[in-house]
């Protein structure tokens, strides 16, 4: 297989990295290792709940729901993700946070990929 090919399995990579698939913080040699956008495959609990608002975001984001029902919070506004395949998209700037109404599973593709940006979680905040 060609060194530009990479087959890989999501949920089971995933796993290993908080849910990243792609983005800057992957080894430069690796076929996944991206500084123009960030891939999460992110797998959700119910009840789940983001553990601190994102503010200030530097970057702009799509959610894609792949199961579940999944509710993502904007300042003013919820938006509930009921069907396979529903999407939100939100930009530069725009707080946010999430909970999983129930099991979830959801794509996240954000751009740029910021090196040394991360929100804290609980432990951190």
């Amino acid at each position: 297989m060609s060194e530009n090919v990479y087959v890989g399995n999501a949920p089971q990579e995933a796993a290993l990295d908080a849910g990243w698939i792609m983005g800057h913080f992957k080894a430069p040699d690796d076929p996944r290792h991206n500084e123009a956008v960030e891939i999460k495959w992110g797998v959700h609990e119910a009840g789940e709940r983001r553990a601190a608002w994102v503010r200030g975001e530097e970057r702009q984001a799509l959610l894609v729901l792949i199961s579940g029902r999944f509710r993502m919070e904007f300042p003013g506004q919820d938006v509930v993700l009921s069907e396979q395949g529903q999407y939100v998209v939100w930009g530069k700037g725009v707080d946010h946070s999430w909970e999983a109404e129930e099991p979830s599973v959801v794509m996240t593709v954000r751009w740029p990929s910021v090196p040394g940006y991360r929100v804290p979680d609980a432990a951190d905040a």
